[in-house]
């Protein structure tokens, strides 16, 4: 949570954050989709605004010192009681909005029990593992104007490897969940990451079963197509990789 010591630069009037509440500055990414997929399932209104990372829009002055000073979706600016708070990255929005607005531990654990910090190394690890080894496979095999089969490689493989840490902890774990009886925000962070996971020809579920059963449970829970499809239709639902029946 930041405030920025330049002058302010005015937000463009179609990108202004709602005056008591909270507005997501997001794309329908896996990292995009944990936020409004959390204040979905937390039951929280919001406004979400496309920001099309395509046109660099992230990077305008007006974005910089008024939403992220780093130029990346997921953003926040919670007005929630005329505050004014802005939050950027994934895990950092996820870890405030549990904290300030799931006192009923819908997508959490009491702080302090052996489930809040099980919580904290599950969303680190998909923030420091999964998403970086994920995206860099992505990126190799997908947009690279070279192909270095070296690249490739390795971090199809450190994906896949991450994947099956992931399937051996909900094995371990016998709730369906990767930490205590219900779902938290290590599920939501890590979620989004499997369900493209088609896209660098991994077959999640052939390849790792129990990964793909969590998978489905997620997205069937009320309020989760929602927040997947927000702000446009989740494209691995449109692909049909997965079922939303």
């Amino acid at each position: 949570m930041s405030e920025s010591t330049l002058p302010a630069v005015g937000i463009p009037e179609e990108y202004k954050p709602i005056e008591d509440g909270i507005t997501l500055y997001t794309l329908g990414t896996p990292n995009g989709v944990k936020i409004s997929l959390a204040l979905s399932l937390l039951n929280i209104p919001y406004k979400a605004y496309t920001i099309d990372i395509s046109t660099n829009i992230q990077k305008k002055e007006w974005f910089l010192q008024n939403v992220n000073l780093n130029g990346r979706i997921p953003s926040i600016i919670d007005n929630t009681e005329g505050k004014g708070t802005k939050v950027f990255e994934s895990g950092a929005i996820l870890f405030y909005l549990t904290e300030k607005y799931d006192e009923d531990h819908v997508l959490s654990y009491p702080r302090g029990s052996p489930e809040y910090f099980e919580t904290m190394e599950w969303l680190f690890f998909q923030n420091a593992g999964v998403g970086p080894m994920q995206g860099q496979a992505n990126h190799f095999k997908l947009f690279a104007k070279e192909k270095i089969e070296y690249g490739i490689t390795r971090y199809l493989d450190e994906t896949r490897r991450l994947y099956s840490v992931l399937e051996r902890r909900l094995i371990e774990n016998k709730t369906g969940f990767l930490v205590g009886p219900h779902v938290s925000i290590a599920d939501i962070s890590t979620v989004g990451w499997v369900t493209v996971a088609y896209a660098i020809d991994i077959d999640v579920k052939s390849e790792y079963p129990v990964l793909a059963e969590w998978v489905q449970r997620i997205i069937k829970l009320p309020g989760a197509l929602d927040g997947f499809n927000t702000p446009t239709p989740y494209r691995a639902f449109t692909s049909r990789a997965w079922s939303t029946n």
